[in-house]
């Protein structure tokens, strides 16, 4: 059984139909991307599994319980977390602040404070600052770090690149590279198709709403990535 199983999945916002049919798995360890144009349904899917949309039709199993209908509180206690796109940084609050709230589900693991700062260094001379006071890629730092505090054994990566300086992406992927040799299953949405494809063991390319192609990146051309991403 894998370790992730979204098995036929139809997910609506209200009457718009945002999914359709959407299937995949991922196993413990591995580094998935999720590839697509906008309005694909790549945030939608990762919201799902995360717990914070049902799917009207299909099932999610993950770590072999059925989580299709648990809310985003459950699942960061079974060990998800999700680093949402745009970061949602809490305005109001300091970078330890925004940190220290990753971990109010008290899962036990390796992810501390302190060790967050070790990954992280300026955001131990920033953790005073407001979290909005900070750049681009420091903020995304912070929502990294964020989710780290939950200890969890999935991690959801939504467009942790969008907007970013290349020089700051090349810092955040070997990031994510550390925390995947931590043993850590990533699941990461990029809509940076080279960049995606670099990082992950398998991929899953979505277009408007369904999966268009599914695999290993040495496997496929890039006229089938076109084709799939573009629906040519």
């Amino acid at each position: 059984m894998s370790f992730l199983s979204v098995d036929n999945i139809n997910v609506f916002y209200n009457e718009f139909q945002a999914l359709f049919g959407v299937s995949m798995t991922v196993e413990k360890g591995e580094t998935v991307a999720i590839i697509g144009s906008n309005g694909a349904g790549k945030s939608t899917l990762m919201r799902t599994i995360a717990g914070g949309l049902i799917p009207s039709q299909g099932s999610i199993r993950y770590d072999g319980a059925d989580t299709a209908e648990n809310s985003a509180f459950e699942m960061n206690r079974l060990g998800v977390a999700l680093v949402p796109e745009g970061r949602k940084i809490f305005p109001s609050l300091s970078v330890e602040e925004n940190l220290k709230i990753g971990g109010y589900s008290n899962r036990a693991g390796q992810w501390t404070l302190e060790k967050v700062y070790e990954l992280f260094p300026i955001l131990k001379e920033r953790r005073n600052n407001g979290g909005t006071d900070l750049s681009g890629g420091q903020q995304q730092m912070v929502a990294i770090g964020r989710a780290l505090m939950s200890n969890p054994d999935l991690i959801l990566m939504d467009e942790v690149s969008l907007g970013l300086a290349p020089i700051i992406v090349n810092e955040i992927y070997t990031v994510v590279r550390q925390i995947a040799q931590t043993g850590t299953t990533v699941i990461l949405v990029e809509q940076d198709v080279n960049r995606g494809l670099k990082e992950a063991d398998r991929f899953y390319c979505l277009l408007e709403g369904k999966v268009s192609l599914a695999g290993n990146p040495a496997d496929v051309t890039q006229d089938q990535i076109s084709k799939a991403y573009f629906g040519l």
